[in-house]
């Protein structure tokens, strides 16, 4: 049965005594409904093929089309509604033109016998894999053999569950983009979806808060064979620091695991102390792959195209290198990436591409930086928005669907809700800074205008009582100290 968030949170605070909050019923009445509704609509099958039971594992929708339908269902009740979306991480600025150009070239040269092209490699066009080990991975010592080019990372994450196989076990951060989670149910390697937990069993959970620093706790973690890890995250826009992901790279290598590396906001990173591949990590070619992406870093999320890294040092248990079973996997089911969206990504390659490609980058982060700064001085805990184009805002003791709906109702912006992205994200926003300006800048003012004073009392009760005691604490007598 399909359960939704606000049917949990209404359950909870029914055990814990608090009232149901007005986002939250109708969610109840209209799962009651559901139970008291027939099993199922469709009496008669029409084929004898049994349904996949992985697939028949999955709860709910996924979160962007759920989110796609409360925003036509808020547009039906507010027709002349302004929508300004923060909440899909699609991007909004054109790509550069130095890149259409050679998009542009490749389309035109079809047309002509020495510019036509037909099936290309699946691995990819040899000039575009050496340009992508050459301009992304300076010092990591790759080879450009191990740059397989795919039409996009989640294609790549899906084509890596069919690869591994059934029968692994599986951590990922929590919170983390549900692909990892979704494609590794489908593929068969989890329990059912735990309606108490409100996760799947046999699914490793690596809380990521703040009280962490965003980074798991890895010496109270149970060994799994894969760990998904996303850095810079999506949602909280945490980026691991060069420390930390020693430690993840150590804990791979003592308990044999493989970690599933995916960076497809590193091109945002400022910090130097934040690498922007896992293969800047010692050892790192002997535990991990690595995917990655030009949907972000050139605004390719409509042209489509990405890589992802497979070390030759990458050995299974039995000693076979993971990059033939990939190249094989490749080879097996994939015919390679548009000729066409390939010349795009050589021109991304070139300097004048990638400084183009950093120009637009630059425009998303000072997105970022100005909604940071409005959530900041409205008094709202925020993290993330430096190294990456998402924001992560607090919204404490309150469900994040709940949340969702209220920053629609009073504002008629887009958000997505934290626990979209897990459980652990519960009680948080996320915050896209893929906009247009104007739209961007509009709706710090409608933040403002909805929001200002919203945590005053909070703050300056805060205060008083912090000025109370340490009073209290300096007029105190010594045995008291």
């Amino acid at each position: 049965m399909v359960v939704d968030a606000h049917v949990f949170a209404a359950r909870k605070s029914c055990v814990s005594g608090q009232r149901m909050t007005s986002a939250s019923r109708p969610a109840v009445v209209a799962q009651r409904k559901l139970r008291m509704a027939p099993v199922c609509t469709a009496t008669e099958p029409t084929t004898n093929v049994k349904r996949n039971p992985n697939i028949a594992k999955l709860v709910a929708g996924y979160l962007f089309p759920e989110i796609g339908r409360r925003r036509t269902e808020h547009l039906a009740k507010n027709p002349d509604a302004k929508i300004i979306s923060l909440g899909i991480g699609d991007t909004s600025e054109p790509v550069p033109a130095v890149i259409v150009k050679g998009l542009v070239e490749a389309a035109q040269g079809l047309s002509s016998l020495e510019g036509y092209k037909g099936y290309g490699a699946e691995q990819g066009m040899a000039p575009l894999r050496t340009a992508i080990n050459s301009r992304f991975y300076k010092g990591c010592e790759l080879s450009d053999d191990d740059v397989f080019v795919s039409d996009g990372s989640k294609c790549d994450i899906s084509r890596m569950q069919a690869m591994f196989g059934q029968g692994l076990s599986v951590s990922v951060q929590d919170p983390a983009y549900p692909a990892y989670v979704d494609t590794s149910v489908m593929t068969g390697n989890t329990g059912s979806y735990n309606t108490e937990t409100q996760q799947f069993d046999n699914v490793s959970y690596l809380k990521c808060t703040p009280e962490n620093g965003f980074f798991p706790d890895l010496e109270n973690a149970p060994r799994t064979d894969l760990i998904f890890f996303c850095s810079p995250n999506n949602p909280t826009g945490a980026a691991a620091t060069r420390e930390q992901l020693t430690q993840l790279v150590a804990f791979a290598k003592k308990n044999g695991s493989i970690i599933v590396f995916d960076a497809a906001y590193a091109i945002f990173i400022d910090d130097p102390n934040v690498p922007k591949s896992i293969f800047e990590i010692p050892g790192a070619k002997e535990v991990a792959l690595e995917t990655c992406s030009f949907s972000k870093f050139a605004g390719f999320t409509g042209v489509r195209l990405a890589w992802t890294i497979v070390p030759s040092e990458l050995k299974f248990a039995d000693g076979f290198p993971v990059q033939k079973d990939w190249n094989r996997v490749m080879s097996t089911c994939y015919n390679g990436a548009s000729c066409i969206s390939q010349a795009g990504g050589l021109a991304c390659c070139t300097d004048e591409g990638y400084a183009a490609m950093m120009d637009v980058v630059a425009y998303y982060k000072e997105n970022a930086s100005l909604l940071k700064k409005c959530f900041n001085e409205l008094g709202f805990k925020t993290y993330g928005g430096d190294d990456a184009p998402y924001i992560w805002v607090s919204f404490p003791g309150k469900p994040s669907w709940d949340s969702f709906s209220e920053i629609l109702e009073k504002t008629n912006i887009i958000t997505t809700p934290g626990s979209g992205f897990g459980i652990a994200g519960d009680g948080y926003v996320r915050i896209s800074a893929f906009g247009h300006r104007e739209n961007v800048e509009e709706a710090i003012g409608r933040f403002q205008k909805a929001f200002v004073g919203a945590n005053k009392y909070t703050t300056s009760r805060f205060n008083i009582s912090y000025f109370f005691w340490k009073y209290r604490y300096a007029t105190a007598s010594p045995w008291m100290k």
